[in-house]
């Protein structure tokens, strides 16, 4: 009996983020979305049980918009959420599209008013000449509604694609980059932000590089750190100038001059920049390695890790096929021990930063089935020695692919986007990893 599944294009995940304690996991996809997920509490009888991540609340985040002035249409996919930190019951999230950020309140009903004077039972108003004796109207239990209202809305400040949004760590402002800007916002205003970095050319023959991604510093908040296409990361501070075109560091690996290749421009743009939670280092994607770089130390990273080195002799193809524009996301864990990032064939890396051992993992069908134990992959390069599960570079599905990945904050709990499937992996036996 064979099952079919037809993929929506609008149900293919394109973000996915943990809250700040872990409890809530939100997705975005192509048409629009937001899906909140919520991990159930523990169960003292099934020990098992804890940890399951259930839908929470679904609701329509962006929809599809013409540009009439440049006759461009506006697509709804969300690009990236990132949750505020918790400061009264209700939770809120950022969400945003190419254009425009959207500021949303995740809040629980489980009573309602009963007994007002002046409506009927169905909100409809009385007529207040049948109004004879006033009553004090009472809170009555009901079924647990999750409301979810949008309360701010952010826009026209971006002429080209955001990228990135990022919330500091006062819990007031937040910055949204596209290609060639940064702007930075307080939270409360919505018609007018800062441009903290403009890296336009005055000529757009001249353009060189842009924006690929950004993030606030997790304890100084004036701190800042983007990526370009060209490889390079800045780390910039708001308190030297209020226009930070100048940056404080400057990271980049000299090119190896007899690596270079056609291609070289193409794999070293930075896909992805994430800072530590300690904040000291930061991690980095590219096309083909994740490095970890030392914020006091410019001229290298500290650390480069091969996410598919067995690519190398693939380039052409995987440029012809647009593969090679990919934008691959990365994730530290809790502790700052291990990084992962996604790769092709649904597969998925991670790599321990103090045994140095790594691990190659599928996100499929038969891997989530509940309590299934993740077996390693191993793919071998084109004419090498293949081993008895091994998997050849030629045999890779390119068109499942692991782009966008989140770590839990505190606990062994990764969710992995696999085009429109969510998978979300704990380690029950253990919190580090083998």
């Amino acid at each position: 009996n064979m099952q079919m599944t037809v993929l929506k294009t609008t149900d293919i995940i394109s973000t996915v983020e943990f809250n700040h304690t872990g409890e809530l996991l939100a997705t975005g996809d192509k048409g629009g979305r937001v899906v909140i997920f919520q991990r159930e509490p523990e169960s003292k009888s099934e020990p098992f049980s804890q940890g399951e991540y259930n839908v929470y609340s679904t609701f329509q985040s962006h929809e599809p918009e013409f540009d009439y002035l440049k006759s461009l249409e506006i697509e709804e996919k969300i690009n990236k959420i990132r949750w505020l930190p918790q400061q009264n019951a209700a939770h809120f999230l950022l969400s945003t599209n190419d254009k425009t950020i959207k500021l949303w309140k995740v809040s629980e009903r489980d009573k309602r008013p009963e007994g007002y004077n002046l409506k009927d039972e169905e909100g409809r108003i009385k007529d207040i000449t049948t109004v004879t004796s006033l009553q004090v109207p009472v809170l009555k239990p009901m079924d647990l509604m999750v409301e979810v209202s949008p309360r701010r809305v952010f826009a026209n400040a971006h002429t080209y694609h955001v990228n990135s949004i990022s919330v500091n760590s006062d819990y007031e402002t937040y910055m949204s980059a596209d290609d060639l800007r940064i702007n930075l916002w307080h939270l409360d205003i919505t018609d007018r932000s800062f441009n903290i970095v403009d890296i336009k050319p005055a000529n757009m023959e001249d353009l060189t590089e842009v924006i690929t991604a950004a993030e606030f510093h997790p304890h100084h908040c004036n701190l800042f750190v983007y990526s370009s296409s060209k490889g390079t990361l800045r780390l910039c501070d708001m308190r030297e100038a209020a226009l930070c075109d100048k940056h404080s560091k400057l990271f980049e690996e000299p090119e190896d001059p007899s690596a270079r290749s056609f291609f070289s421009e193409i794999i070293s743009s930075v896909s992805d920049v994430k800072f530590s939670h300690s904040g000291r280092y930061l991690l980095t994607r590219d096309y083909l390695t994740a490095k970890v770089w030392d914020l006091n130390m410019e001229s290298k990273p500290l650390e480069t890790y091969q996410v598919h080195d067995y690519l190398r002799s693939k380039l052409c193809s995987l440029y012809e096929n647009d593969c090679i524009f990919d934008k691959f996301e990365c994730a530290w864990n809790g502790s700052d021990s291990v990084i992962m990032t996604g790769a092709y064939n649904n597969f998925f890396r991670m790599f321990d930063r103090n045994t140095k051992r790594d691990v190659t993992l599928e996100a499929s069908r038969e891997s989530s089935k509940p309590r299934a134990v993740l077996k390693p992959r191993r793919v071998c390069a084109a004419g090498g020695k293949r081993r008895k599960d091994d998997i050849s570079v030629d045999s890779l599905d390119f068109t499942k692919k692991i782009l966008h990945t989140a770590w839990h904050p505190t606990e062994n709990i990764i969710a992995i986007a696999a085009t429109n499937n969510l998978y979300i992996f704990q380690d029950k036996l253990n919190s580090e990893m083998h």
